[in-house]
């Protein structure tokens, strides 16, 4: 579809030195990288010996820094009652009217982009008063007209059955408005249509059951064969992608039959199923950072059921277990964390701190967040490396990630986000921009009863 975009200006041309260069690729890292933009893309990479900077030149002196591409996060929910702004998110369903809600997930994806993730995956949301798909495709659309500063989005919208794990995340006596759930092959098409009309990128399924809900086991299975076929092959007819919510190998197995474009979540496996998934080359995201026990105590302090808390301690182990599996098999493995609930959002590296405690190399796991994270969105053509021709979304850290992952997870190392060759956060020694200015926990906590 390229040939219907007009021609894209070149822009002014910018150098930004660094360090070392972490270039997404997997190469080994550069020293003294020289990044030459060229408006919103990458012109040329080298170093300070191949590139000349001519006198006068516009120059972003990242030379005490270790640059790499912007990361991504494939797994999100910034709509979500997150607990960074309500006392009790089973409260905050009822009280917070959807026209709030979007403030905050904007808010929520600006605390991500802060800390160097220009490209958020949200999978879309759910509430009281129907599915959120129409606010959530506005925070995405408010961002790319420049109305507001945030990353890149694309938006989901939930397209399952009745009763469905992503049904149960509002209380199962609830009353439902609108048309949010559907049943059969041609009703989910139409659901699924009503999703893309509203403007989503993705089409988000669910093919069992899940661990974040109350009375409701993982090994349900959400929809026939034939209701997921259905719904993945409208989103492919329109050229979007479909995301499958898979706890079980025989949900994995139908995703993919059904063609499915990604597999979320890794909690059960065996080693045949492990087998396919590999040869057939579908990324999986593992979403660990929310079954991590910090994670399970934040959704204990804000009202979360016990019934569920014990279903995530239970699940926990199987989880770490089969990424194990997964890796050492091979799987493409892009970054998703599952934020929602439960961690703060922004704290989105920590996904990759984990990857690296169950076995990955440090570059391994920065891979997931760029070049795998990219692939798997059918994006690496723009974006996930700092390449000739690519956009420019560039991070600037103060560390060594491969020395030290963790580096990644505090907002004083993230020295600068750059998205699409402009500069959105700025903290290089003496320098203080932020996208979010105000400090965790300064805000006010939502509780009106």
């Amino acid at each position: 579809m390229s040939q219907f975009k007009p021609p894209e200006p070149k822009g002014a041309v910018c150098y930004v030195t660094g360090g070392t260069l972490i270039d997404g690729t997997g190469r080994k890292p550069a020293a003294d990288p020289v990044i030459v933009l060229e408006g919103r893309r990458i012109k040329q990479v080298g170093t300070k010996t191949a590139i000349k900077i001519p006198k006068g030149a516009e120059v972003i002196d990242c030379s005490k820094y270790t640059l790499m591409p912007g990361m991504m996060d494939l797994h999100i929910h910034t709509m979500m009652f997150n607990c960074m702004t309500f006392h009790n998110h089973r409260v905050a369903q009822f009280e917070i009217m959807p026209h709030l809600q979007q403030m905050y997930s904007l808010f929520h994806a600006q605390n991500c982009f802060d800390m160097g993730f220009t490209t958020l995956r949200d999978l879309g949301m759910n509430s009281t008063r129907g599915l959120l798909t129409n606010e959530l495709c506005a925070v995405r659309d408010a961002i790319n007209a420049g109305i507001v500063e945030g990353p890149r989005m694309l938006v989901a919208g939930f397209t399952t059955i009745t009763g469905s794990h992503l049904d149960l995340i509002q209380p199962r006596a609830m009353h439902r408005f609108g048309f949010n759930t559907a049943d059969g092959p041609w009703e989910l098409r139409k659901l699924a249509r009503t999703n893309l009309l509203a403007g989503c990128d993705v089409i988000k399924t669910c093919a069992s059951g899940g661990g974040g809900t109350d009375k409701e086991e993982p090994d349900i299975r959400n929809m026939t064969q034939e209701e997921l076929d259905a719904i993945v092959d409208e989103a492919h007819a329109f050229h979007k992608l479909a995301a499958v919510h898979c706890f079980t190998t025989q949900a994995q197995r139908m995703a993919l039959k059904a063609g499915a474009d990604t597999i979320e979540h890794m909690v059960f496996h065996d080693e045949e199923t492990i087998e396919l998934i590999a040869e057939a080359g579908v990324p999986v995201t593992p979403t660990l950072l929310h079954r991590t026990d910090h994670a399970i105590e934040l959704r204990r302090a804000h009202g979360t059921a016990d019934f569920v808390l014990r279903k995530m301690k239970h699940l926990q182990p199987f989880c770490f277990e089969t990424f194990r599996k997964m890796h050492k098999a091979g799987v493409r493995i892009a970054m998703g964390t599952d934020m929602g609930f439960e961690p703060d959002m922004g704290s989105n590296a920590g996904e990759l701190a984990i990857y690296v405690e169950l076995g990955m190399k440090p570059m391994e796991a920065i891979l997931t967040a760029t070049r795998n994270a990219a692939q798997a969105l059918k994006l690496d053509a723009d974006l996930g490396t700092l390449e000739k021709g690519k956009l420019a979304d560039v991070i600037a850290v103060d560390g060594d990630p491969l020395k030290n992952i963790a580096c990644l997870q505090q907002k004083k190392n993230i020295a600068l986000v750059m998205k699409e060759g402009k500069v959105y956060a700025d903290r290089r020694r003496g320098v203080s921009r932020n996208v979010v200015n105000v400090k965790p926990g300064d805000w006010k906590i939502v509780d009106y009863l």
